[in-house]
Parts: C-alpha cells; structure tokens; sequence
C-alpha cells in the first residue's frame, strides 16, 4: 500500500480542490492510502472516502504571505509541517501540497531531507507541447543560482523520470541556451554542455532555444532555476494573454465571429486541452529522500487527482531510489 500524506490546507481552492480530489484518487486507485492534515471539521465536509482515508486534525496552517523558512520553523503544526514530518518518519512514502511554494521547498529540504548525493534539489514539471506529449523542465525556481554539476545532475534526475515516470525511451536532454550551437551562451552554459556531452548515459541533444520548447524539441530541459522560472511565468502569462484575446475577439466580433467560433467550437477545447496543465500533475522536487510534489495553488480536483497519480507512479517505478543509484555511481567514478 502506497501512503501519501496531503496538506489539505494549502491552496486558493483548500480544503475542498484537495479533498475532492483525493475522493477521486481513492475511488480509482485501490493501492494507496491517504493521510489528510488541516481541519478536520472543514475536511469533513467535502470527504465522501470511506476506506484508506484518515485525517490528522490541526488548526494551524502556512499561508501564501508566510516567510517560508521562519513559517515552518514556528508554526510546527502546521499542517504541511506535519505532512512533511509524516514523511521523513516512513509513516507516508509521499507528500502533496498546493500550498505556499517557498515553505513547502523548505519542508522539503529541512525535515524531509536532501540525498547526500544532490547537491541542489531543483523543482521539475511537465509542461506542454503542440503535439500533447509534453517535456520535463527543471530547475523551475527552486534554486536562483546553480552550478554545471547541479545541472548535470537535473539532467540525470529528469531522465530517469521521463522513462519511468512518463514511459519515454532514452529520453532526449536538452540545455536551455540563447543559441543552438556549442559555442553559444555564458561560463555556466558552456560548462554545462560539455558535461552533459560527455556522459554517454544521457542522450544530449545539445543547446535548445526558448521559443522552440513548444514544437517538443527536447523530452527534458534543463537550466538554473533564475532562468527556468522566468520562462515558466513567461509562457503562463504568454498563453492566458492569448486566450483571453482570442475570447474577446469571438465574443465581440458581431455575427461572423460567432457563427466561426460556433465551427471551431471542437477545436478550440482541443487546443485548451493541449495547453491544460491540470491532466500531468504537479512539480517535483527531485533531489530528496522522497516525493514532494507541490501542485498549483489554483488547482481543482482533476488537477490534484493528476498529481496523486503521478505520485503514484513514482512509488511504483522507485524513481528516486534508481536515480540516486545512478548518481552514486557518477560520484564514485570521479
């Protein structure tokens, strides 16, 4: 039986987006089981699991404006603190939050506890593509500044997640870069490169360029978590700007363009669909002695039953465990 320990508090949409969500899970997935932190009367509410689902009863929660390090620190129960605590004491394999990002790194790092062979554990996630298959992106902010040996390591990290995890053969890696040839980029860039090119266990692909990780020119994408932050939040806002444009336009553009978004009416949820996030789950901190996955803060119920999935296949494909053995390896060879 798989055990996830879930912050039920945490989030814009808490606790009903995470209760109803592990409703779901739990109704699909008969090898877990659930261990609930938050409020047990607001839990209660939203709960209709019978089986496999406890509740671990606190009045204490981090909020969005909390200082991470300082919030878990003094508010020891909490109930991400608590969730994280289940975890570094085996009483879960696992732990989800849609909680405050800062903190829950934090949790992560601090009581969960780092692989003595990770250096930085870096923040991944799947993100789309045009053609639905999606790549694995990390460091997505976890870190401001990384070395070429952390991002060496993400590289390992996020390989062994895309074949396990996603099922991609010799998935191909690909470095973040203002240009695609060898020569281009700043010391960490070029540093990287030639790490990543002479590990003959990553399929490296060589330097990828933004505006081409959407026609899925890479599996993994790796980078310093300053940069792959900043192009997260920019191809965010870049796609909410476009719908929203797109809406307007059809929504005001008098009779032809209603009769013409009623015709594309299939294709438009199609390409939503393409761009949803809430189907993949949730950003990994890759890097610790367990799974901490933080969903988003405006997650809904799909969005969480996703990452409770893809938490799932994480114990089952011991993720972690086979990256850290391939990493030890690495290290004993130096």
């Amino acid at each position: 039986m798989k055990k996830i320990a879930v912050d039920a508090m945490g989030g814009d949409h808490a606790p009903q987006a995470l209760v109803e969500g592990v409703n779901q899970a739990i109704q699909e997935f008969k090898d877990i089981e659930v261990i609930l932190y938050g409020d047990e009367t607001k839990i209660k509410q939203y709960l209709t699991a019978t089986e496999r689902v406890s509740i671990v009863h606190t009045d204490e929660k981090i909020n969005s404006d909390d200082e991470p390090t300082r919030a878990i620190r003094r508010k020891k129960q909490a109930s991400m603190v608590l969730a994280a605590h289940a975890v570094k004491n085996g009483e879960a394999d696992a732990m989800l939050s849609a909680g405050n990002t800062g903190a829950l790194l934090a949790s992560g790092y601090f009581i969960v506890g780092r692989i003595k062979v990770i250096d930085r554990p870096g923040l991944m996630s799947t993100l789309p593509t045009l053609d639905g298959k999606g790549y694995d992106m990390l460091d997505l902010g976890a870190n401001a500044e990384n070395t070429p040996t952390h991002l060496h390591q993400y590289a390992i990290m996020g390989a062994y997640y895309a074949e396990n995890v996603r099922g991609i053969k010799r998935p191909r890696i690909g470095l973040l870069n203002n240009g695609t040839e060898e020569s281009k980029g700043d010391p960490l860039r070029k540093e990287t490169y030639q790490l990543l090119a002479a590990d003959s266990a990553l399929n490296f692909v060589g330097n990828v360029e933004a505006r081409d990780l959407m026609d899925g020119v890479a599996d993994v994408i790796v980078t310093d978590g300053f940069t792959g932050n900043a192009v997260l939040k920019t191809m965010e806002g870049t796609a909410l700007g476009l719908f929203k444009q797109l809406k307007r336009v059809l929504s005001g553009g008098g009779l032809k363009a209603k009769i013409g978004a009623f015709l594309l009416k299939n294709d438009l949820r199609g390409l939503k669909k393409t761009l949803d996030y809430s189907d993949v789950g949730g950003a990994v901190l890759f890097g610790l002695q367990a799974p901490v996955v933080k969903t988003h803060g405006s997650s809904d119920a799909k969005a969480v039953y996703s990452t409770i999935r893809q938490i799932r296949t994480m114990l089952e494909t011991d993720v972690i465990r086979k990256s850290v053995v391939e990493l030890s390896e690495l290290e004993e060879e130096k």
